[in-house]
């Protein structure tokens, strides 16, 4: 009888660790899953002020000379790169629809070639799908010798169709240290 028990017992210990194991299983493919499932609500809904990172076409959008928008930069470095980076201007004032082109200013402090990758966000976040970048220098990862300075242009446009409530939009961009590559 108690061998019966005993039986009995490790056989309920063995379903538990099995249902033990499909919980980690799970939660771990849930994990790996969430960035991806992240991005693709991102891009649908507009949250956390992500812009598409590939070029617009330049359409012939119509210039809303009716209303203005004025459009904020702010720059920051993450830790483990050794760059300084900034906007040469922290504001625009445009038309929705006029195209502007900003510098940007990078400069490699370290003794050595650093690449980085610029990853950009806008607020509010209803108008991250109405910033058109032409041309960033966010498309690409930028290399820059030790020492090395550079203007890195940004050529965008507001697009007309941006909410009539949106009267500033702040374009903030994120500089990380791009993954060596071998």
């Amino acid at each position: 009888m108690e061998e019966n028990n005993s039986s009995k017992q490790q056989l309920a210990n063995r379903k538990l660790a099995m249902k033990v194991l499909y919980v980690v299983i799970g939660s771990l493919l849930f994990a790996f899953a969430l960035v991806p499932l992240y991005d693709v609500l991102c891009s649908i809904t507009g949250l956390n002020g992500k812009t598409d990172n590939t070029a617009a076409t330049l359409a012939k959008a119509k210039v809303d000379n009716s209303r203005v928008v004025t459009v904020q930069f702010v720059s920051a470095v993450m830790p483990g790169l050794g760059w300084n980076f900034y906007p040469k201007q922290t504001s625009v004032t445009l038309h929705p629809g006029q195209i502007e082109t900003v510098v940007f200013i990078a400069k490699n402090t370290t003794s050595e070639t650093v690449s980085g990758q610029a990853v950009p966000s806008v607020t509010p976040g209803k108008a991250s799908s109405h910033l058109k970048k032409i041309e960033c220098f966010c498309f690409v990862n930028q290399a820059l010798k030790s020492g090395e300075t550079k203007e890195m242009p940004l050529r965008f446009f507001v697009s007309p169709d941006l909410p009539e409530d949106v009267k500033e939009m702040t374009l903030s961009y994120s500089f990380f240290k791009a993954p060596d590559r071998k």
